[in-house]
This record gives structure tokens, sequence and C-alpha cells, in this order.
């Protein structure tokens, strides 16, 4: 009963297959989802989470390819990588880091706007949560599962959504425009194979630890510090690119 209340009151729980999603998608991103490796593990998928629903339980977030649905593969700039979706209500949007405005700041979030304050310390402060400005701009925000249940993360972990989402990694490092990856964990690290399988256009991987409080600082590659940010920029401008604005129109000053 409390799943089912839940439901009720959520409104970024999951209310589609994914097969029923596929046609907020562009052409270009529903050939990827077409191809022999991918199309019978999404039927799988949507059957699995068909049935979740139906035993009633709430699956997060409403709409599962949202990363995909701001940028085509050949407007990809900047890859970030999560791993599953926030499993809190009215939390996860589809897009890995982000969440509503509305919604306290997630640590791992709050570290990333710290490191943000750190490399643009003349800069106003970020302070909004929702990352669909870096969306626009070009940056896949893509978690490697793309479903969670309520209250219990990585319950999606090898259901099969890795294949799919290894697929789209792979067709963005196949794109020929220069991109940067930042890998942050070693989740996200483990992906390097796939790219060094790539003959696409020039690439700049960085790594890092994880943004989240239990590894941010840890050595040998702490995420505080790592000037990801700005390196991503200087990379994109060597090489004829539009920078990042990571901070954002609407960021705010410090104590607005």
């Amino acid at each position: 009963m409390e799943q089912r209340t839940l439901l009720a009151t959520t409104d970024n729980s999951l209310l589609q297959t994914p097969l029923d999603q596929l046609d907020r998608l562009s052409p270009t991103w529903r050939q990827v989802f077409d191809s022999s490796d991918t199309q019978p593990v999404l039927v799988s998928l949507s059957g699995f989470l068909a049935d979740r629903l139906a035993a009633g339980t709430v699956i997060y977030p409403r709409f599962i390819f949202r990363a995909l649905e701001h940028l085509e593969p050949e407007s990809v700039r900047v890859v970030i990588l999560g791993q599953d979706p926030y499993h809190g209500p009215n939390q996860a949007q589809g897009l890995a880091f982000s969440v509503p405005d509305q919604c306290p700041t997630p640590p791992s979030l709050r570290n990333i706007f710290k490191e943000l304050s750190r490399e643009y310390p003349d800069a106003p402060l970020r302070r909004r949560n929702e990352l669909s400005d870096w969306a626009r701009q070009g940056v896949l925000l893509l978690n490697t599962a793309l479903t969670v249940e309520y209250a219990s993360p990585a319950s999606h972990a090898r259901r099969g959504w890795e294949q799919i989402t290894d697929a789209i990694i792979r067709r963005v490092a196949q794109a020929p425009q220069p991109k940067v990856f930042m890998l942050w964990g070693a989740h996200a690290q483990s992906k390097r194979g796939l790219l060094a399988q790539s003959e696409g256009g020039p690439m700049h991987i960085l790594t890092a630890n994880h943004p989240s409080p239990l590894s941010a600082t840890r050595p040998p590659l702490p995420f505080m510090g790592c000037d990801h940010f700005v390196q991503a920029n200087g990379w994109l401008e060597d090489h004829g690119q539009t920078p990042i604005n990571w901070l954002g129109a609407t960021s705010r000053t410090e104590g607005s």
C-alpha cells in the first residue's frame, strides 16, 4: 500500500516502458535501439519493468531517455557518466546528478558545485540543481542504468541497461566532433575500453574519484581539486569548440 500511495503523490515515477518512450527520441537515437544487439535487450527490459509496475512498484524516473532528448550524437561535446538514478521521490529526472531546483542538493552534486566554485573563484556560485542547461549545451548526463526502484539503489543494475548505455556511449564516441569524457569513479572508468575501440573524432578522457563524499577527497585521484571543468573547456577551445557555461545564467551569489 505504501508504494501505491507514493506513486499517486510522485510526479517523476515511471508510467511507460522504454519501448513506449522511444517516440520521444530523434530518428538518429532510435537507430541505436533498433540494432540487433540492443533491440532484444530493450524488449526484455520493457517486459521486466511492465511486470514491476503491475506489481505496484514505484520506479524512477518518468522519462527514461531524457538525457538524449536535448541533443544528438553529433552535438555531444562532454559526457559525464553516473551510475543509476536517485531513488527518492521527485528527485531523478533522467539526467545524471541532476535534481529539480526545489530538491535539497544531493551530496555528490554539492561536491560538484564546490569544485566548480574552486575552479571559478571569481564567478557567481551555481545554485541551480537542475542541469538541463548543461544538456542543452551538449553535455550528455548519462547514467549507466536508466531506472531504479524506490529506496533501492542499484536495484536495476545488471538487468540489461548496461548494454543499452554502452551502445549509446559507443555511438557518441564514433561521432566526428571533438568531445571530452569525464569518468568519475571506478564504475565510469570501466568504460574506457569502449572508448579505446572508437574510430570517431578527437576525444579527451579525464578521470578522478567519484564526487560522493565517500571518495571525493581520497587518493589517488581525488575529485576535489581535479580541475575537470576548466580542463574540459580549455581542450574544447583548443579544438575549435565553444566552451561549456558550467555556472549557468541563473546562478546566484553566496547569501542570496
